[in-house]
C-alpha cells in the first residue's frame, strides 16, 4: 500500500519553534499541495482555497484544523522547510505509487528521461535565464518519479548520469534508455532541373 503524503509530511521536522506551532505541519502542507492542485499561485490563493474547503478537508483527511492559516502563516511555513527533505518526501511517494502500479505487470518498469524549460522562470530583471529540469518518468505507473535541475552552463547528459547514478533519488524501477528528442528533419527531394525555353531565331 503506498504511503500517503499526509503520513510522509507527519514524518518530516517542523522547523518552527514550539510557541510557533498554532497549525499542525503536515495538513498544511497536504492542503497547501491540494490547492496548487486547484490552480491556487499565490498564497492569498493558498489561504483561499483552504478556507473554503476546510470542513470538508478535515473530513476526508481525518484532521481538525480549527482554522484555515493566514496567507502569511502559510509562506512563514514553507519558506522554513528544508527543500532536499521535501524533496525526499515527494520522491518517496512518487516512488511507492509507482511501485504499486507496476507489481502486477507482465514487463518489467521502465523511466524514461525528459528535460523541459519551466514556463516563467525566465527573470530578466535579475538576468537569470529559463531554469531547466529533468524529470524521470515512469512509464508503467504513468507518474512523475523525481526532478533534477540541469545546471546552467551544461545539459541533459551530466543531468542524466547524475540521476541514474543515485540509487537514493530514484528507487526501482529499471532505466530505459535515452534518445535524444532532435532528430534530423527530412531533406525535401530535390526538383528535377526544368529545360529552359531557348528562342530560335530562324529565317
Amino acid at each position: 500500500m503506498p504511503s500517503t503524503l499526509l503520513s510522509l509530511f507527519s514524518q518530516m521536522a517542523d522547523p518552527r519553534r514550539g510557541q510557533g506551532k498554532m497549525y499542525p505541519l503536515a495538513p498544511v502542507l497536504l492542503f497547501t499541495v491540494l490547492s496548487m492542485l486547484a490552480g491556487a499561485r499565490s498564497y492569498r490563493q493558498v489561504h483561499a482555497f483552504i478556507q473554503a474547503h476546510l470542513e470538508r478537508l478535515n473530513a476526508t483527511f481525518g484532521v481538525s484544523l480549527r482554522r484555515a492559516p493566514a496567507y502569511s502563516s502559510v509562506r512563514f511555513i514553507l519558506h522554513g522547510l528544508d527543500a532536499l527533505q521535501m524533496q525526499r518526501v515527494f520522491r518517496a511517494h512518487a516512488a511507492s505509487l509507482a511501485d504499486t502500479a507496476v507489481r502486477d505487470a507482465i514487463i518489467p518498469a521502465a523511466v524514461a528521461l525528459d528535460g523541459k524549460t519551466l514556463r516563467g522562470s525566465f527573470d530578466a530583471f535579475h538576468d537569470r535565464k529559463a531554469a531547466h529540469v529533468l524529470s524521470a518518468f515512469a512509464i508503467d505507473g504513468q507518474i512523475i518519479l523525481g526532478h533534477v535541475a540541469v545546471a546552467e552552463k551544461s545539459n541533459e547528459i551530466p543531468a542524466a548520469q547524475e540521476m541514474i547514478a543515485s540509487d537514493d533519488r530514484i528507487p526501482g524501477p529499471a532505466w530505459a534508455p535515452v534518445h535524444s528528442r532532435r532528430h534530423a528533419l527530412p531533406k525535401k527531394p530535390s526538383r528535377p532541373p526544368t529545360a529552359r525555353a531557348t528562342t530560335c531565331w530562324c529565317s
